[in-house]
């Protein structure tokens, strides 16, 4: 009992003594903001591991932290679009700044096959990837982006914030020329599967291509399978990516009958560097 007290005791002081009380949407975004923030900043997190950010309500316990927080950072994913308005009725006050602003969005891959679906301009919104934190160039705006709102939020502790900023940005330039050099020998446009297409902007910070299996976030049929069978030997393809949050039924179908791994690998992993890396090594076939 005594030790529950002190826990509690500790979660509160950190969270009184904090001198920034922010709230991130993903993960990823909790692991950047603490390497610039460090103790200085308490952070909640919405979306927790094995949760969509599609389709996420938060808890009436996220709901009340919305109301003790000053700044909210925002990054694209789709819950946001519901939710930010409500956040802000709850609590007038909070600062909204979105990470991904200053990022050049790419639109979502999709199958030739099916790809006439894509017209519908009224979706144009929903076209774009969200998964902008999947390349080291844009993990550095989104970093920069922190930075500025913690200065602006608490700058007489400008110096610590610049000096954990450009230790993290050494860390993602470490980063990326380890991943630069594992895939120094795979030709360029050389494509790889994944179930949900989540890697685009790694894909195209690095010259290679993702090729979706799902079709509209749905299984894909049996003929729809047979086409992304011929396109997958064609293309000789190494590895199939897919994610906890998905069924990986014909990812295994595919994996089986071209002998090659399914990789679970998420976007939304804590482990955000192991993730670039097995990715690159997985296509290096290395």
């Amino acid at each position: 009992m005594k030790r529950y007290f002190l826990s509690v005791f500790f979660f509160f002081s950190s969270f009184l003594y904090a001198n920034v009380n922010a709230i991130v949407s993903i993960l990823p975004e909790k692991i950047f903001l603490q390497e610039i923030g460090g103790d200085l900043v308490h952070i909640s997190l919405m979306v927790n591991p094995g949760d969509s950010p599609h389709s996420y309500e938060p808890k009436p316990s996220q709901m009340r932290e919305i109301e003790n927080a000053q700044v909210y950072f925002s990054i694209g994913v789709e819950f946001e679009e519901v939710w930010l308005e409500k956040f802000q009725n709850q609590n007038k006050s909070l600062l909204f700044v979105d990470v991904s602003k200053n990022i050049q969005k790419i639109e979502i891959a999709h199958h030739s096959h099916t790809h006439e679906k894509h017209h519908d301009t009224n979706q144009e919104d929903e076209s774009h990837d969200p998964h902008v934190w999947t390349s080291p160039k844009n993990i550095k705006i989104i970093a920069h982006e922190m930075l500025q709102t913690l200065i602006k939020l608490d700058s007489k502790n400008q110096a610590i914030y610049e000096k954990n900023y450009q230790a993290f940005i050494q860390k993602i330039d470490t980063l990326d020329l380890h991943v630069r050099d594992i895939l120094k020998d795979v030709p360029k446009e050389t494509k790889f599967m994944v179930f949900h297409p989540s890697w685009g902007y790694f894909a195209k910070e690095y010259n290679l291509m993702q090729f979706p299996i799902e079709v509209e976030g749905k299984e894909p049929k049996p003929k729809e399978l047979m086409y992304i069978l011929k396109e997958a030997k064609e293309e000789n393809v190494k590895a199939i990516f897919t994610q906890p949050e998905f069924s990986d039924k014909s990812a295994k179908i595919i994996a089986n009958e071209l002998k090659i791994k399914v990789i679970k690998v998420s976007p939304l992993s804590i482990q955000w560097e192991e993730n670039l890396v097995n990715i690159a090594k997985a296509i290096a076939n290395r």
